[in-house]
């Protein structure tokens, strides 16, 4: 976490803590995405803190934009890409049907561990 200059940032931590604010850095985010009436924005390489205070739950992201403005439409798309390998291997895995393998491949956005669990169940 950053502080000001010439702050010293266990009094700080210790000020927060004392005033209830819980402040706590998430590792290992790859990508933040905000989904809008306009589209979405994508931010690679975050940053992301989650800050508590009196009961509220505040994030804080900074990254790289990597797109934005995307319609909705489009973004849709681009999730659901995925291989034909990618649809053989989940259906040999779960024992099922390319075309339920394809339709769970594309409810996990592309993301095969998930789309064999889901299917398993």
């Amino acid at each position: 976490m950053m502080y000001p200059r010439g702050v010293n940032p266990k009094q700080m931590e210790r000020m927060m803590r004392q005033m209830g604010v819980k402040v706590e850095e998430i590792e290992g985010v790859s990508k933040v995405v905000i989904f809008s009436g306009k589209g979405e924005i994508i931010i690679t390489n975050p940053q992301v803190t989650k800050t508590k205070i009196m009961g509220q739950v505040m994030y804080q992201v900074t990254g790289e934009e990597s797109a934005s403005g995307t319609s909705p439409a489009k973004a849709e798309a681009e999730k659901q890409t995925f291989s034909e390998e990618d649809v053989a291997l989940v259906a040999d895995q779960a024992k099922t049907t390319k075309e339920k393998a394809r339709k769970a491949l594309a409810e996990s956005r592309g993301d095969i561990a998930e789309a064999i669990i889901s299917l398993s169940k």
